[in-house]
């Protein structure tokens, strides 16, 4: 390590009107790349039907941008060391711009899934980068207001993208969903550079851990894939699922072994040796995995079940950001006052309480009964992802924050992912086991099915006609059964983050973040 340039962190904290600014640009800047990781989820029918190929290939929109961005992330701290923390949020975000616009003009998808990749890949420091400047350049008594503010959009985007990307496509042309960035893009690009390009943190010349870069790009770069599309190829029946889980397993394990051996590694896996990081990325990855998989099956559930269209399946999970929106905030601003466990466990318990209500849903629900529970789980958000924030950063050098934030953003991206994969899995192996389980009692020697096929040939319907109606109520049935399931077993993973959370270790001072 050599060459190191001035630091201007150390310049006192924004104040005023200008600390507004700047949490707002920024802020806006987390927002629009979270949302882009599940505004284009709604959109894959019409845009693999208007470029002519099939939904499947049309999902790789959605692998590649969550892949690249999975593999750019734990990069953060490197890039921020060599570059600067600064001028790497500022041209991520300029050529988040650019490629946001490439992906609205592509007109094949093999153009898309390109522009996606590198829409992704430059996305990646975005987010760690978003919640380093705001701690830097915050007066250290409002550091967990800023986390709170940061917490919020991160938390916020990914449920309302589905239904802006849903009323976009519904009432606009597809290319929207990415030409709306730009506008937001703008604005946050043009705050930070005036506010922050002569607070730049301190560089170092430091020297390319090319085969940690390598195995990390191909270890991550596989996983993500296979988490992305395995539920489509029937995971490890088909060789591609198998060969890429081998793949990342083999260079995952190499890439631990040799950046726990170099002495400037890519990745700082060192930061493990820190308790309080370890705990809050472990109960980060808990709570995410166990919220989101949740906010995937359920709109699945009730389009396939009740019939509701994408857009009010959207609406079903979106009562969950309005609480959060306003709670944020009074946690940010008052969690000093408590041990931040104590809110974490209050969290995990409304999520396990929520879940375990969930898990006694029947097809007859109505859409009160499904947004209560999320709107009630809005206020666990707040006193989960806010305070956990706050410990997995606590007592972190200012040189070590951008390389935490980046290792706790892909531990939660990976998260998610393995939600959406894990989840889906489930609930369509439940759906079919209940299924059978159910079909076992539909026999004509069984009174129930036959005091159910006289009230339909009332109705006029006889025959293979009738018998097909009984299967489209087990197939109901056998998929209310299913994600009562999953919501159960989501309740028991927030019951063990509620005991997990308690292994980090106060004071989880706010103190040393930042360089104000």
């Amino acid at each position: 390590m050599a060459d190191e340039q001035s630091d201007g962190s150390s310049k006192p904290p924004l104040t005023g009107g200008m600390l507004v600014l700047l949490t707002a640009g920024v802020s806006l800047a987390t927002f629009m790349e979270v949302l882009d990781i599940s505004i284009v989820n709604v959109a894959v029918y019409t845009i693999a039907g208007n470029l002519g190929v099939s939904r499947t290939e049309g999902t790789m929109a959605i692998s590649a941008y969550s892949m690249a961005s999975a593999v750019m992330q734990p990069l953060t701290g490197w890039i921020a060391r060599r570059f600067g923390e600064v001028k790497t949020f500022t041209m991520a975000v300029m050529l988040f711009i650019v490629f946001s616009c490439l992906c609205g003009f592509a007109t094949s998808m093999p153009m898309l899934i390109v522009f996606r990749l590198c829409q992704g890949a430059v996305s990646g420091p975005m987010v760690p980068l978003s919640q380093t400047l705001l701690l830097n350049n915050y007066p250290a008594q409002k550091r967990s207001i800023a986390l709170a503010l940061w917490s919020m959009m991160v938390v916020v985007a990914p449920i309302f993208g589905p239904i802006l990307g849903g009323w976009i496509t519904d009432n606009y042309n597809w290319s929207w969903i990415f030409f709306i960035n730009v506008p937001v893009g703008l604005f946050a690009l043009l705050i930070s550079y005036m506010l922050l390009r002569d607070r730049e943190s301190k560089t170092s010349k430091v020297k390319l851990d090319g085969l940690g870069l390598f195995l990390l790009a191909v270890g991550v770069g596989c996983l993500q894939f296979m988490l992305d599309n395995g539920n489509d190829y029937d995971w490890f029946s088909s060789n591609m699922i198998l060969t890429l889980a081998l793949i990342a397993v083999v260079c995952i394990t190499f890439l631990i072994a040799w950046e726990l051996m170099h002495d400037q590694p890519v990745v700082d896996l060192y930061l493990f040796k820190q308790r309080n990081f370890a705990v809050g990325v472990l109960c980060l990855a808990l709570g995410m995995f166990a919220f989101f998989g949740g906010t995937v099956v359920l709109p699945t559930w009730v389009q396939q079940v009740m019939s509701y269209t994408a857009t009010w399946a959207g609406f079903a999970v979106a009562p969950i950001g309005i609480p959060a929106i306003f709670m944020s905030p009074l946690v940010g601003r008052f969690q000093h006052k408590f041990d931040l466990r104590v809110l974490n466990t209050m969290g995990f318990a409304i999520f396990a309480v929520c879940s375990y209500w969930m898990s006694g849903y029947n097809d007859q629900v109505s859409y009160f009964k499904l947004a209560l529970p999320r709107m009630m789980m809005g206020c666990g958000i707040a006193l989960f992802f806010v305070p956990v924030n706050q410990i997995i950063l606590s007592n972190l050098p200012p040189s070590k924050v951008a390389s935490a934030s980046g290792l706790a953003n892909f531990f939660r991206t990976i998260a998610m992912s393995v939600a959406t994969a894990i989840s889906t899995t489930l609930y369509t192996h439940r759906s079919i086991y209940h299924h059978a389980v159910l079909s076992e009692h539909t026999h004509t020697d069984a009174r129930a099915t036959n005091e159910w096929l006289d009230r339909v040939q009332q109705l006029g319907i006889q025959g293979r006609p009738a018998y097909a109606a009984m299967n489209q109520v087990v197939d109901g049935q056998a998929a209310t059964l299913a994600i009562n399931d999953v919501f159960w077993c989501f309740s028991l993973i927030f019951g063990f983050a509620m005991v997990a959370i308690w292994f980090a270790k106060p004071p989880f001072s706010a103190s040393s973040q930042g360089g104000g």
